[in-house]
C-alpha cells in the first residue's frame, strides 16, 4: 500500500514540475517580445514561480528516490527510477545554476531601460530552460514507465 501511494504522490509531483516547465516553453517562448514586454513577463513569473517551484521539484526528487529504495528488490523498476532521479536532478541544477542567477539579475531590470545585454542574457536563460524542460520530461516519463510496468 506504501509504495501506491508513494508511486501515485510522485506522478502527481512530477506532472505538476513537468507541466510547468512544460507550459512555459510552450505559451511563453520570449524571442519574439520587445525588452520591456519581456521584463514585466520575467518579473511577474520570476515572482509567481520562484519560490515555489524548486519546492516542488525537491519534493519530487525525494518522493522519485524513495520509490526507487521501495523497488530495490525489482531491479529495473530501482534502476529506472534512479534514473529519472538523476534527470530531475538535472532539471533541478540547471535552474539552480543556469535560470536562477539569471532571474536575479532580470529582476533588477527597469521595463524603461533594459540593458544593452538583455537579449544574449534573454537567450541564456531559454537555453537553460529548455535543458531542464527535456530533462523533466524524461525524468516524469520515466516515473510512469515504471509505474505503468509495475501494476
Amino acid at each position: 500500500m506504501t509504495k501506491n501511494i508513494i508511486r501515485f504522490l510522485n506522478i502527481i509531483m512530477a506532472a505538476l514540475v513537468a507541466g510547468t516547465i512544460f507550459g512555459i516553453w510552450v505559451g511563453y517562448n520570449p524571442k519574439d517580445l520587445s525588452a520591456p514586454t519581456f521584463i514585466e513577463q520575467q518579473q511577474s513569473a520570476i515572482n509567481a514561480l520562484n519560490t515555489l517551484m524548486p519546492i516542488l521539484g525537491l519534493i519530487t526528487i525525494l518522493l522519485t528516490l524513495t520509490s526507487a529504495l521501495l523497488h530495490k528488490n525489482e531491479k529495473r523498476a530501482f534502476l529506472i527510477l534512479l534514473i529519472a532521479t538523476i534527470f530531475l536532478v538535472l532539471s533541478g541544477l540547471t535552474t539552480k545554476f543556469g535560470n536562477q542567477p539569471i532571474n536575479s539579475i532580470v529582476m533588477t531590470w527597469n521595463m524603461n531601460s533594459p540593458p544593452n545585454n538583455w537579449m544574449e542574457l534573454r537567450n541564456n536563460w531559454w537555453f537553460y530552460h529548455e535543458v531542464r524542460t527535456l530533462s523533466a520530461f524524461i525524468g516524469l516519463c520515466l516515473i510512469v514507465w515504471t509505474s505503468m510496468k509495475n501494476d
